[in-house]
């Protein structure tokens, strides 16, 4: 479980990044609706929370601040929960409510093995 944690946190801040990365090089704007920002003001949050998330993965990988990788990974999880099925945000069909579903589980899945992470730098 914290293996995944690592892999899905680091692949999303590295997903976050290169999305940022063309719209910024591009001059585009980023509409992701279940986002509370718009416009550039959504593309520069993504990218600082791109870089925090990439600190976060490196620092829990050397074992020196898991911490940070807790909040970073429960501040995941509640942004896609809220964002995705406690706000405005509507599905445009069944398919991309199920995919939904399969990355705030998977997010789930990943602050509980950040939180194992954080138990277990407890106890040493």
């Amino acid at each position: 479980m914290r293996v995944f944690s690592l892999l899905f946190h680091g692949l999303l801040a590295l997903f976050l990044l290169a999305v940022c990365a063309v719209a910024l090089s591009s001059g585009q704007s980023l509409q992701l609706e279940m986002l509370p920002w718009q416009g550039r003001e959504l593309t520069y949050w993504l990218l600082f929370a791109a870089l925090v998330g990439l600190v976060s993965v490196v620092l829990a990988i050397r074992r020196t601040w898991r911490p940070l990788f807790f909040l970073w990974s429960l501040a995941v999880l509640i942004m896609m929960a809220r964002g995705f099925f406690f706000s405005r945000y509507h599905f445009a069909g069944p398919a991309e409510f199920h995919q939904a579903l399969y990355l705030t589980a998977g997010a789930l899945i990943a602050a509980l093995g950040a939180w194992f992470q954080l138990q277990r730098e407890q106890l040493r």
